[in-house]
């Protein structure tokens, strides 16, 4: 049998050290990917001055659209998982501007219902091979 002052005093250490050394340092989401023509975008309808010469940029799902308000933020992104082994280049980050509303681009996203679709750009520059589905953090910058 457990001594319950000792498990209370175990999980409390468990939770300091996850607070201390924050094993997670962004927000958690999935993300996709879209092709081009990338225009019009609901941030800037025909305008191309809102892409990044980069070519790294994203449209926000709804959980981060905000009404708009995504629209120019900047987001680290990072691919941490998928349902296909070793599909994420390790220890890649990359910075994505949001230009995009994921339900109304042009071209429809590789799968519908996530946190971000990113450029096609962007998606190879985390993930290798022919994934269409991972696993995020971001974090805005």
């Amino acid at each position: 049998m457990s001594n319950p002052l000792f498990l209370s005093g175990f999980l409390f250490t468990v939770f300091f050290a996850a607070h201390l050394f924050q094993f997670c340092h962004g927000d958690l989401g999935t993300a996709t990917f879209y092709t081009a023509p990338y225009l019009p975008a609901a941030c800037a309808g025909k305008d191309t001055s809102v892409f990044p010469a980069s070519n790294l940029f994203a449209a926000a799902g709804e959980g981060i659209w905000e009404k708009g308000a995504a629209c120019g933020r900047q987001y680290q992104v990072r691919c941490f998982s998928a349902d296909v082994p070793k599909s994420c280049v390790p220890d890649q980050i990359i910075q994505v501007t949001i230009v995009d509303r994921a339900i109304s681009t042009v071209t429809k996203p590789a799968r519908g219902d996530t946190t971000m679709v990113l450029s096609t750009t962007a998606y190879k520059s985390i993930v290798q091979g022919s994934v269409s589905l991972v696993n995020i953090e971001f974090r805005e910058v």
